[in-house]
């Protein structure tokens, strides 16, 4: 019989073969070569994920929704969005860099929270979403691209020039967009693949 999960691991740093044990929770495994972390284990629930997904969810639909900042400049006042900020680049003639701005911040994010809801509820209910193992591995792949944290740290940075030539209010939007920095790192945290294939285990009828 064909198991979802895969009975070994390779190490990440120096690609030793290490074979998949069952592990209690709160357990961290390491590589016997090098030592690196090959994964952890959790006490965490499909219940804690759900909800933290879905909160991910409403922040990420504020974040856009909502102006990210407005600035004041000789009586005049502007306001843009996320997706404004994006279309501002491409109208600029920096189609690239908007593409990338526009996949890393929004729609990376919102692939990975509908994937994760789409494969978690079923879950909760011991049951198999079509498509769960192909979605895993994209999810793998895609995790590394969802740059958050890069947008905050590269907005603050343009918060605090601009504030030097006009009045800059920060919106809705930008703290909208920290929470959801932090709630998808916890959501990362509560995740992992290992974490993941062990819910399926524990979920089979």
């Amino acid at each position: 019989m064909k198991r979802d999960r895969p009975s070994v691991i390779v190490c990440h740093a120096c690609d030793l073969v290490h074979r998949l044990e069952a592990l209690p929770p709160h357990a961290r495994v390491r590589c016997v070569r090098c030592r690196a972390e090959l994964y952890r284990t959790h006490g965490a629930t499909v219940d804690a994920a759900v909800a933290l997904a879905l909160t991910a969810a409403v922040l990420l639909l504020l974040s856009n929704a909502y102006p990210l900042v407005e600035m004041q400049l000789n009586g005049a006042t502007r306001q843009t969005t996320l997706l404004g900020a994006a279309a501002g680049l491409y109208g600029q003639g920096y189609a690239p860099i908007a593409a990338l701005v526009l996949a890393t911040t929004v729609l990376i994010p919102m692939f990975q929270l509908a994937s994760l809801l789409y494969v978690l509820l079923p879950l909760r209910r011991r049951r198999r979403a079509a498509g769960r193992n192909e979605l895993f591995r994209t999810l793998t792949w895609l995790r590394p691209w969802a740059m958050s944290e890069v947008f905050m740290l590269g907005a603050l940075v343009a918060l605090v020039k601009l504030a030097a030539m006009a009045h800059v209010v920060p919106g809705i939007a930008l703290f909208a967009y920290g929470a959801l920095m932090l709630t998808m790192s916890g959501l990362a945290t509560l995740t992992p693949t290992a974490q993941l294939w062990r819910w399926v285990e524990e979920c089979r009828p």
